[in-house]
């Protein structure tokens, strides 16, 4: 079965490299999926999960947006923050997950910047959903 080249980095380097049957993920103008020989492309991502079919198996890989380039043998996700599923602390992102339900609950009270709290609860709800979508 023919094979494309996925690499996954952020500002911290590599994250995910190997050769995948398909990459589908979400962009900001919808799903995407990639197979060999798809045309040039280059879109931003959601908050999401990067699906990498491999031999038979899907790896799951948690990306906090960024953007995908496609080359003709050749998928790069370029990202803030990534990590594959089986590495995320799952104890870790529920806390995170917490602590940015509590500051969007307490933003009536006080001036916290609603945005960034959004933000850090659907990074943290991406991370715990990858992790479990690997079992």
């Amino acid at each position: 079965m023919k094979t494309i080249k996925v690499s996954v980095v952020t500002p911290d380097g590599p994250v995910y490299e190997s050769d995948v049957e398909m990459v589908s993920t979400k962009a900001k103008t919808g799903e995407l999926g990639i197979l060999p020989g798809h045309v040039p492309l280059v879109a931003p991502l959601e908050i999401g999960t990067v699906r990498l079919k491999k031999d038979g198996k899907t790896e799951f890989v948690a990306v906090s947006g960024g953007f995908l380039e496609v080359r003709s043998s050749e998928v790069t996700v370029l990202a803030q923050s990534a990590e594959k599923s089986e590495e995320i602390d799952v104890e870790r992102a529920l806390k995170a997950k917490e602590r940015a339900e509590q500051r969007l609950n307490e933003q009536k009270s006080e001036h916290v910047d609603f945005k960034r709290a959004e933000l850090a609860l659907r990074r943290a709800v991406n991370r715990i959903n990858t992790a479990e979508e690997r079992k």
